[in-house]
């Protein structure tokens, strides 16, 4: 019996692992020194350079005003301090959600994507408490390459409209794509030449940091370094500058971004219900609106995060739940200041990671950053073109596009391209959320086919005594989808390699369960076998299968190792009576033949061995390999 001062210890040492995990700024702040503060400085600041241009960005892809894309980037930042789990991660608008936000509010006002935000938030912190992350197991890697290379073409098109000067509306991309060909002789020439220049521009950036300079000039290696990684702050500034030098001495030539609201946003509730075209919408009648972007997008933004955190893990395991639950509160809380939905931002993540994060702590300085912007700068974001926002935007996509995937793919399952390019093709024709839906019925079904068409090999094998049997390998699970296949397998074999007279072995060595049909369905393959001279024994299954087919009462004889195999042969085929399956004795009773074995349908008995060894059969002094024709 422990005493009471060890109970205490290990209660304290619970709730203290209980305490970092839950809430991980306990962990590694009382290791935090100005070191680490200096290095988080640097890369919260560097974050915020990157994070502004690309949120004035993404709420115009969202079909906000700018403002928008600035109250959903500060929020995240500050939330994640205290309980995020990864030190790389920055929360914020994405070109993903900023598109999926789209898509539910065409037609209808902003309140619509606050609500969505603040739902998103609800559903993720749902998820976390019921502990839902292993949902995000079921979007395979296919579904998702398929989904964000989809979603990438998507946005990058939909910012041809900025890029080129163009104005109209569209729904959907093939809409969009129609659009943008019929309105091309209407291109305007001073934001066409500005949108292009730019992303050649931001494009020969991005490759400024990739350049072997050699050890002796790290300095200017690093000054390219911050060059490239601020990049997209560097041409939005230069080309508004740009546009003021214009607008002051003549009318500037490309459309601008217009009034942005100035100052931070109120502390409100969401809206759980608005009016627009007239009428009042209820908080029920909103959310019928939105429909499955409930559910789809609080998924959407766990896997970016989950992924993101995989990817700068470094090897550790990452805590998907901490995950949901610091990716929720930042969605509900964000609501609170007129954010849309938030999600972790690979880009800015990658630059927070190379700009020498030590902790959380840099999320600081980014949120920070992006208030001042919204408390001081708001007035001057009036002179940035369009066209520049669209480059951003078309250059932080165009790397999304995950087409080296297909050679990998093609080499090592070509089935897992039929998800992935039925993800792809349907997100593009129909939509994002039927697309991932789509996708990832179509790999459950993938998922399915062996059970319904499990791997099977027959061969015929001469034992130690010299007697043959057909032996059959079944590669997979004994589930209902396969049973008649199996049946028809196994009947074929049996009269093809078998001649109808040899006996008839399953080995289920590899075969992880089975349930109540298949025992049936192999309890009448064994009768019909039965009927014409053809015993059947089951080689070896796992105590949980052998469990299903004794529930069942089925009359399938059981052997656990090969000698009991040659044993139980010899006893089938000499017709000598069987054990009880219970390993109780019975009395002997003249040994029955295949006829009358026939007759007693469900009464004949299944052997249980008491040994747990599984041994591979062996002294096979003969093997004939046959392929049985399976159409």
């Amino acid at each position: 019996m422990s005493s009471p001062s060890k109970q205490r210890y290990k209660k304290q040492t619970w709730c203290k692992r209980l305490l970092h995990k839950r809430l991980p700024i306990t962990k590694w702040l009382s290791e935090y020194n100005s070191e680490k503060a200096l290095a988080d400085f640097i890369a919260g600041v560097t974050v915020g350079l990157t994070v502004i241009p690309q949120a004035l960005a993404y709420a115009t892809l969202a079909g906000l005003p700018p403002q928008y894309g600035l109250y959903s980037s500060f929020m995240g930042c500050f939330v994640y301090i205290l309980f995020g789990s990864c030190k790389d991660i920055t929360l914020g608008p994405t070109a993903l959600l900023a598109l999926m936000t789209y898509e539910q509010i065409q037609g209808r006002n902003f309140d619509y994507a606050v609500l969505l935000c603040f739902l998103t938030g609800v559903v993720q912190l749902a998820m976390g408490i019921l502990h839902l992350g292993v949902l995000i197991d079921f979007i395979s890697v296919p579904v998702t390459v398929g989904f964000t290379s989809a979603t990438s073409v998507i946005i990058a098109v939909s910012q041809l409209k900025g890029l080129l000067g163009l104005q109209f509306k569209s729904r959907g991309f093939l809409d969009t794509l129609k659009k943008v060909f019929q309105n091309l002789p209407n291109a305007k020439l001073a934001d066409s030449t500005l949108g292009v220049s730019c992303i050649v521009i931001l494009l020969l950036m991005r490759k400024m940091k990739d350049l072997n300079l050699g050890q002796e000039r790290k300095g200017l290696k690093k000054a390219l370094w911050l060059l490239s990684t601020s990049r997209n702050a560097i041409i939005v500034l230069l080309c508004s500058l740009m546009a003021f030098a214009w607008e002051k001495y003549s009318e500037s030539p490309f459309k601008l971004t217009g009034t942005v609201k100035e100052g931070l946003p109120l502390w409100s509730m969401p809206p759980f219900a608005t009016s627009y075209g007239g009428t009042n919408v209820t908080f029920i009648d909103m959310c019928s609106d939105l429909g499955s972007s409930i559910i789809l997008v609080p998924i959407i933004g766990v896997l970016g995060n989950v992924a993101i955190a995989k990817a700068f893990a470094s090897g550790e395991s990452v805590d998907a739940t901490q995950e949901l639950i610091t990716l929720s509160l930042s969605n509900i809380l964000g609501s609170f200041v007129s954010a849309m939905p938030i999600t972790g931002s690979f880009s800015r993540s990658a630059v927070n990671h190379a700009s020498g994060v030590c902790t959380q702590f840099g999320s600081v300085y980014t949120g920070i950053l992006v208030l001042l912007a919204l408390s001081l700068l708001t007035p001057y974001f009036y002179f940035i073109p369009k066209a520049s926002l669209a480059a951003v935007v078309i250059c932080a996509v165009v790397f999304m596009i995950e087409y080296e995937v297909v050679k990998p793919m093609w080499r090592s399952r070509r089935a897992d391209l039929v998800p992935a390019f039925a993800t792809f093709a349907v997100c593009l024709v129909v939509g994002v959320e039927i697309g991932i839906v789509a996708g990832v019925l179509l790999n459950v079904l993938l998922l399915l086919y062996p059970s319904a068409r499990p791997q099977m090999e027959a061969e015929i094998v001469t034992n130690s005594s010299g007697s043959n049997y057909l032996l059959i390998t079944v590669g997979n699970s004994l589930y209902f989808p396969g049973v008649e296949y199996i049946r028809q397998y196994v009947s074929r074999a049996a009269k093809k390699q078998g001649g109808c007279s040899m006996p008839v072995v399953i080995d289920c060595r590899y075969v992880l369960g089975a349930d109540f049909t298949a025992a049936k369905g192999i309890c009448a393959l064994s009768n019909s076998l039965a009927s014409r001279g053809q015993p059947l024994v089951l080689l070896a299954p796992r105590q949980c299968v052998a469990d299903v087919f004794i529930g069942a009462g089925s009359s399938v004889v059981v052997v656990m190792t090969a000698n009991e195999l040659d044993d139980t042969l010899q006893d089938l085929t000499n017709q000598i009576a069987l054990k009880d399956i219970n390993g109780k004795e019975k009395k002997i009773t003249p040994p029955p033949s295949y006829n009358t074995l026939t007759q007693m349908g469900d009464e004949v008995e299944v052997i249980i061995s008491d040994s747990n060894n599984l041994p591979l059969l062996s002294n096979r002094h003969k093997t004939v390999s046959d392929e049985v024709n399976d159409t």
